[in-house]
């Protein structure tokens, strides 16, 4: 049996509730290590640098790419996101499962890098559902709002590239669900069927 961790990503449109979906995965599985994304934007109430997001200027992101020091990245909705590769690494060595929240096209990049990796599209029950929960949110202006469901649409026509696909209708099954996965994929490894 491998000491190696796993790489989970989990990806799902703005709003769909990865946020809460992860605390409850990692109130579960108390060895699971989310991976802090670096970004452009700016913090929204209540975020945390190095917590949330490792909040760095586009100057920094722009040379962080040139240094290959992401192990994936992309520009959504006029900012940067990216893992950091160095963090990421180290920890599956060490033998923790790491999770990234990642966008799309991040996810496919990873994919592409570490095909051992579980890769996670996260639904929401319905696109009336996810307006409803932008709206409700009250962090962006009605335009961004539309077009956040905009690119929802076009991420989840893209979720049969996911390995699988979790419809977040209730928190705790959605956390189950992947927590299930995780499980699954370990077994898989172990029995070098992957």
């Amino acid at each position: 049996m491998s000491d190696r961790g796993i790489l989970i990503v989990v990806s799902a449109p703005s709003g769909c509730g990865k946020t809460s979906v992860l605390a409850r995965l990692m109130q579960m599985r108390t060895t699971l290590h989310f991976s802090v994304s670096a970004t452009t934007r700016k913090p929204r109430e209540g975020e945390k640098d190095g917590i949330h997001y490792m909040f760095i200027t586009r100057d920094v992101f722009e040379w962080m790419i040139r240094e290959n020091a992401f192990l994936e990245y992309a520009e959504y909705v006029g900012n940067y996101y990216g893992t950091p590769r160095a963090a990421v690494e180290q920890q599956l060595r060490s033998g923790q499962d790491v999770y990234l929240d990642i966008e799309v096209n991040g996810a496919m990049q990873v994919k592409s890098k570490c095909p051992d990796a579980l890769t996670v599209f996260l639904m929401p029950p319905s696109m009336e559902e996810l307006e409803r929960r932008l709206t409700f949110r009250g962090t962006e202006a009605p335009e961004v709002v539309q077009k956040r469901l905009r690119e929802a649409e076009r991420e989840c026509s893209q979720r049969d590239k996911y390995d699988y696909i979790v419809v977040n209708d209730e928190i705790d099954r959605a956390a189950e669900e992947i927590s299930r996965l995780i499980d699954e994929t370990r077994a898989r490894l172990s029995a070098g069927t992957v």
